[in-house]
């Protein structure tokens, strides 16, 4: 089941076509599952926006091989190279408005934003989460952590939320969720998979959603 947040937009508007796609900054620490999914979406023509960079704070992440691969630039700021938080995360604001990013996507980006980093992009940043916020949420929640807390609480579903990112961790008004059950014998292995393939489904169907509004919003 999905659920849709309500319209984050207060002025009322007619539906346009998009003049062009919304541009996409993704930041990432891992793998990068996700960073596939919004990759493969965006090979869509009808798809209303694009991938244009790829910012990780670990050097080894598979993420951006993907990006890559896929043809899109992909830049490493390490944290430990920056004397506070602040020159660490103005240097990943520098590569995002070099490329005139509209729309930030966290995909497994293991770092928690400053507000200032919040309030700059305010309204323009998404995270994805596993499990149904509010619960199973907020600071030190995430990956592993998230799915066996879940299996210790003995609660019969589970599942993934994107939402807007606020300077409050896990806080932000959801814009699209899915629900998975959880099995008698699931492992946290085993729920993180079954999660993982509806997060690969939603996150770019929520980026259509935000991105078309903010295309809206623009013209």
């Amino acid at each position: 089941m999905d659920r849709t947040a309500p319209e984050p937009f207060t002025q009322d508007r007619r539906p346009e076509e998009p003049e062009g796609r919304v541009r996409l900054g993704v930041l990432v620490s891992g793998n990068g599952t996700n960073l596939q999914a919004i990759l493969d979406a965006s090979t869509d023509p009808d798809f209303p926006a694009e991938v244009v960079v790829v910012v990780s704070d670990r050097p080894g992440a598979y993420a951006l091989t993907r990006a890559r691969r896929a043809g899109v630039g992909a830049y490493v700021v390490p944290r430990e190279a920056f004397s506070d938080r602040a020159s660490f995360e103005e240097r990943i604001t520098e590569i995002l408005e070099r490329h005139a990013v509209e729309v930030v996507c966290l995909a497994g980006f293991l770092r928690i934003l400053s507000p200032v980093f919040v309030e700059r992009f305010c309204g323009r940043i998404l995270n994805i989460h596993p499990a149904l916020l509010p619960t199973f949420g907020g600071k030190g929640m995430y990956g592993e952590r998230v799915h066996r807390a879940v299996l210790a609480s003995g609660v019969t579903h589970s599942g993934c939320t994107v939402h807007f990112v606020t300077a409050d961790v896990d806080a932000g008004p959801v814009i699209l969720q899915a629900t998975v059950p959880v099995l008698p014998d699931d492992t946290a292995a085993s729920l993180a998979r079954r999660v993982a393939a509806q997060e690969h489904r939603i996150y770019p169907e929520a980026i259509r959603i935000v991105a078309r509004r903010v295309r809206a919003a623009t013209t």
